[in-house]
């Protein structure tokens, strides 16, 4: 329900405009100062305001140039009946979206009430969108992994039904979602992404629904939520596998009747959102653990998105760097050696696509010589060249690190003993770190971990 805020001094001009408005639908809050006008409009943020330049206690012009400077895209009407055309004239270049003379035409009134509350929908919705859709979300790739996505991406686009993205961090998924609404018959409406996992568990449902005024304590003012902000549009729940079994039957119920209350609220809020949900976790398993609904899961899972860890997809590597080489180079453009290259595409990128962007950004910044060498990649990630179960950086011989000759602590002992063994055991295994696992008794994950641990790495033969 839209709100048009009334200030008048006068009773009975405020009363008729209640009645009228009321009578077409609008929520109609009235004050008879100004002073309480503009508390109530920053309390309050209406959808249009009603204003007279004639108040007991302040200009209403003064009044109407703070309400521009608190939010210019609310709608301030002017009326009066002792006013010339020069000040109408000065109040619309401050500002006022229109300017009512008095006797007020109530068919005027209703007319220019209707067109404002448009222009404040509309001017919202041009905000939001402006700082939800900002950046590129081109999906750079030539693998069949990749193409496969872009294809299912264009074909789920045109659904209204809900998404669920999986896949590990970094990888892309809010890329992906974004992709899915500038795809869709929505584009021209916002794209809201909150992450459910980055907001505390008392705070979460006022960010996804809003509050009215004194829901709580600090709650001066009533806030529209992530739903309702998007509505007509798309709002992607990232990290949905780390929300509460409390807020995951909240949102089933979003999904299936497209209806919530503000926290503190009592009327219904409808919407037309289009949900994408997405999560590092794996779901079932979070549901056999009791920490996931199963209803949710499915009402989610309509269409299921999987973006492929960069290690599957190693031949996009090449393609990926050059793209964030030319994106963050500012003048000449960084060149990369072969075996340079070589390493990037051997390493196993265990933050994704997020951690080669930010890799080859600090490459942009800090490297003075124009040209990324395999020294370079080397240091910066911190890997160690186990080709011959040797570390290139260190001159102590394999023998000595086996026993331990030369280390002066235990614990270096160890790790250098765990770091040939592993590494000899990669190379038996022609670098496969499954088969690798395997052989050696131990989880993928848990032997990836050990490697990062230990510096180890594996590198291409020359």
């Amino acid at each position: 329900m839209k709100l048009i805020l009334i200030i008048d001094d006068e009773e009975s001009i405020r009363k008729s405009l209640e009645g009228i408005l009321a009578d077409e639908g609008y929520k109609v809050v009235s004050e008879g100062s100004g002073e309480a006008g503009l508390k109530a409009f920053n309390e309050m943020s209406p959808n249009a305001v009603l204003l007279d330049i004639w108040l007991p206690d302040r200009d209403g012009v003064d009044i109407l140039d703070n309400m521009v400077k608190a939010n210019k895209n609310i709608p301030v009407i002017m009326i009066s009946g002792h006013s010339d055309i020069d000040t109408a004239i000065k109040t619309i270049r401050m500002g006022a979206y229109d300017f009512i003379e008095k006797p007020l035409s109530l068919d005027r009134v209703l007319i220019t009430v209707e067109n404002a509350v448009k222009y404040n929908s509309v001017s919202e919705k041009k905000t939001i969108i402006a700082g939800s859709l900002s950046g590129d979300f081109e999906l750079i790739g030539e693998s069949d992994s990749i193409k496969f996505l872009k294809e299912k991406i264009l074909k789920a686009a045109q659904a209204e039904a809900p998404v669920l993205i999986t896949g590990e961090n970094g990888t892309g998924k809010e890329m992906v979602a974004r992709a899915l609404h500038l795809s869709s018959l929505r584009k021209e409406e916002p794209f809201i992404a909150i992450n459910c996992a980055a907001i505390p568990e008392e705070l979460i449902e006022s960010e996804i629904f809003g509050y009215e005024k004194g829901a709580f304590t600090g709650a001066n003012s009533k806030k529209k939520g992530k739903f309702e902000l998007a509505d007509g549009g798309t709002i992607f729940l990232d990290e949905i596998g780390d929300m509460s079994l409390r807020m995951q039957s909240k949102i089933l119920r979003v999904l299936q009747d497209n209806k919530f209350q503000r926290v503190g609220g009592e009327t219904e809020i409808e919407v037309d959102t289009r949900v994408i949900a997405a999560t590092n976790k794996d779901l079932e398993k979070e549901i056999a653990a009791g920490r996931f609904r199963s209803d949710l899961f499915y009402r989610l899972n309509v269409i299921p998105f999987f973006i492929p860890p960069l290690r599957q997809r190693r031949e996009d590597i090449p393609l990926l760097v050059n793209y964030f080489v030319k994106s963050f180079s500012k003048a000449q453009v960084l060149k990369i050696d072969e075996r340079a290259m070589n390493v990037l595409k051997s390493y196993d990128w265990p933050g994704n696509v997020r951690e080669l962007k930010n890799i080859i950004e600090r490459f942009s910044i800090f490297n003075l010589q124009d040209k990324i060498t395999e020294e370079d990649v080397l240091n910066e990630l911190k890997i160690k060249n186990v080709q011959d179960g040797i570390n290139k950086d260190n001159d102590k011989n394999a023998f000595e690190k086996y026993t331990g000759t030369g280390i002066s602590s235990f614990k270096e002992a160890k790790e250098a003993f765990e770091r040939v063994y592993l590494a000899n055991k990669l190379k038996e295994n022609d670098n496969n770190i499954t088969k690798t696992a395997e052989n050696i008794g131990m989880s993928r994950r848990n032997l990836q971990k050990r490697m990062a641990l230990l510096g180890i790495h594996f590198l291409p033969k020359n």
